[in-house]
């Protein structure tokens, strides 16, 4: 029993260390498109069509609310169409979207989104909570959304929009 269980174990060892897993983590791909400030579609190689990304741990305004339109233009500058973008990934959301980190011309585009307050930390899905200082100093420069009166969080807006 105990030498099966050690080559379980072994073999699981292998496939965590085997390079097929790590690529599953993190993607290197072709931006296509930006959306709004929290999506975009890339081309990654050896796959037909584009891959929709989702930005983990971010919430940007939507398109029709207050900063939606000046969110996407700043993801379409940091992220620019036919840019490389490094996406270490974290699953999918509901709508079958991958969520990551996304990396264009070396920054952290999440975190770039939260600094330059083109967006919100979607608290409920927070893992890092480092961002919250980056957050707080947008705030306090009122950079951004943080710049308009009575800013709205975005998944407020959409509660609202719904109701």
């Amino acid at each position: 029993m105990f030498q099966i269980l050690s080559s379980l174990l072994l073999a699981a060892a292998g496939l965590l260390a085997s390079p097929a897993i790590q690529a599953e983590t993190e993607m290197r791909c072709t931006v296509q498109s930006v959306h709004d400030g929290d999506s975009m579609r890339v081309q990654c190689p050896g796959q037909r069509g584009t891959t929709p990304i989702r930005m983990r741990q971010i919430d940007a305004p939507e398109l029709e609310q207050a900063h939606g339109i000046q969110a996407r233009d700043h993801l379409r500058k940091l992220c620019s169409r036919g840019s490389i973008a490094v996406i270490r990934t974290q699953g999918r959301d509901q709508y079958g979207r991958v969520l990551g980190d996304v990396h264009c011309e070396n920054k952290s585009v999440n975190e770039e989104m939260v600094s330059s307050g083109s967006a919100w930390l979607y608290d409920r899905y927070v893992t890092d909570r480092d961002l919250y200082h980056l957050q707080d100093q947008a705030r306090s420069a009122k950079r951004g959304l943080w710049g308009g009166k009575n800013p709205q969080a975005p998944w407020r807006w959409r509660y609202q929009q719904r109701n």
